[in-house]
């Protein structure tokens, strides 16, 4: 299980560091938000609680997508012994993958966003009718749909919170990793170009991957080390029986 308060601290500077991939991806939908607020509300002043909000419910939504994904993690726990490294060894793998994606030298998590794309589909007529924004709640209310998008970065992450096997480890791993979006995503609009061609760049983006790899590297030797020792308890436990009767039998002789 993870319970390292290094988890939090991980998640987050993956999600600052996922800054460019969130404005290529989210950038334009940042943009189509704040054109949706009326005219009159698009002074800083009236356009930063919307904009505030929009991205409040999607980190909320991140946060419920890491209880739900954390609940199913414990109760793949509570069905087997084996079950918990083997989530852990699938969330590191999921990392390495997420490294690859941010770095560029692999696109495999795009097969992802295409099954999230099913979801989507209902979602978003939803969102449609939430537009013109004028009132906050409908601000809230489309960021939450905001954070269902497909998006690769987010299930990988999501796959690595469930190996917390708890709801709340989970919700606040994806927490993290949602506030650690927001200072990018809230920048889009005057600082977008400079943030994006900063983060864009190679030595930036390979640094950024090489870390979160190194992240997934170390949560599969974890997992093998947990097995290793869950085996040797088995083995432990396996000898004590055999001892015990072979004591009981000298004992009856004597």
């Amino acid at each position: 299980m993870i319970h390292e308060p290094v988890s939090y601290f991980t998640a987050l500077l993956i999600g600052l560091l996922s800054g460019a991939h969130c404005i290529g991806m989210c950038g334009g939908i940042t943009n189509a938000l704040s054109f949706a607020i009326p005219e009159p509300q698009r002074k800083l002043r009236q356009a930063t609680p919307i904009l505030l909000l929009y991205n409040a419910g999607r980190i909320f939504s991140y946060t419920i997508a890491g209880a739900i994904v954390g609940l199913l993690g414990g109760w793949l726990q509570q069905t087997g012994s084996a079950a918990g490294p083997a989530l852990r060894l699938f969330a590191g793998l999921m990392l390495i993958a997420m490294g690859f994606y941010l770095a560029g030298w692999w696109r495999g998590l795009t097969y992802l966003e295409q099954l999230g794309g099913y979801l989507w589909k209902y979602l978003q007529p939803i969102g449609k009718r939430l537009l013109p924004v004028t009132r906050l709640p409908q601000a809230a209310a489309l960021g939450m749909l905001w954070g269902w998008l497909p998006c690769g970065l987010v299930y990988s992450a999501l796959t690595w919170s469930a190996a917390s096997a708890s709801w709340l480890q989970s919700s606040l791993i994806m927490f993290s990793f949602g506030l650690g979006t927001l200072p990018v995503m809230l920048m889009t609009g005057l600082f977008a170009h400079q943030v994006k061609v900063w983060l864009q760049r190679n030595a930036i983006r390979n640094l950024a991957a090489l870390l979160v790899i190194g992240f997934g590297v170390w949560t599969i030797a974890g997992a093998l080390y947990h097995r290793g020792d869950a085996h040797s308890g088995r083995q432990d436990h396996t000898t004590l029986q055999q001892v015990v009767p072979h004591q009981a039998t000298i004992t009856s002789r004597i």
